[in-house]
């Protein structure tokens, strides 16, 4: 006598037990993970604590492989690291050693500026970036770090000065910066005269392309004030 066993039954065990199987290896899983956030230190950070921005100090720029002597193309980190990217503004100049201007120009969620100039291989170039996001809040990142809260948006000034190095490892030459210098927090208090309080005053107004102007109606206008803040307006035409 051969007992064969039910088709139907076996099926029922084996879905079963492998359903019982993917939820023993899930909770297993659960388990393993808080084990480890609790060994290591994990942080669970909730979805209103991600963090979409650093402090200035940990961005700078970079010259790119495809800078020539004719032609310049920087690459500011705070795009990539700063969000909402589309609240970006970076607002650059370029001078001389005497201090005039060879180049100006704002720009808006993107990351690089490129042109073409005719400057001099021997001159110094200064460069200064004031990056501004009024959205993007650093609370998070300083909750990340166990500091205090202040509440205050990207508002970092970069100064650093471009030569053309030749020489190894460039033999034919590139620009290059001196000094990498990160950026430096206007938001952060400079020494006594940071404490007195005081209304703020209009130091210049720039228009899209980073040119001074008076007043302008039906574009996009900067206001630069000396606290380090900028205001963006749209002025309309009455």
């Amino acid at each position: 006598m051969h007992f064969t066993p039910r088709r139907e039954g076996l099926d029922s065990c084996v879905v079963y037990f492998c359903s019982m199987n993917r939820e023993t290896t899930s909770t297993m899983q659960r388990h393993v993970y808080l084990l480890m956030a609790f060994v290591l230190g994990v942080p669970q950070l909730s979805e209103a604590q991600v963090i979409t921005c650093v402090p200035c100090d940990m961005l700078g720029m970079v010259v790119n492989v495809g800078s020539q002597e004719n032609m310049i193309n920087l690459y500011h980190s705070g795009q990539y690291m700063t969000h909402p990217q589309d609240q970006n503004v970076f607002m650059w100049e370029f001078t001389d050693q005497q201090g005039n201007m060879l180049h100006q120009e704002t720009i808006e969620d993107q990351q690089f500026i490129s042109f073409d100039h005719n400057w001099p291989l021997t001159d110094t170039i200064s460069v200064t970036v004031h990056f501004v996001n009024d959205a993007a809040n650093l609370d998070n990142w300083y909750a990340s770090e166990d500091l205090p809260l202040t509440g205050n948006s990207i508002n970092c000034l970069f100064e650093d000065q471009l030569y053309w190095e030749t020489g190894e490892p460039t033999p034919w030459g590139s620009w290059t910066f001196i000094h990498n210098n990160p950026g430096v927090d206007l938001n952060a208090p400079t020494g006594i005269g940071s404490l007195v309080v005081g209304q703020k005053k209009l130091i210049k107004t720039l228009d899209a392309l980073g040119r001074e102007v008076n007043q302008a109606a039906n574009q996009i206008l900067f206001y630069i004030y000396d606290d380090g803040s900028v205001e963006k307006r749209w002025l309309l035409e009455e």
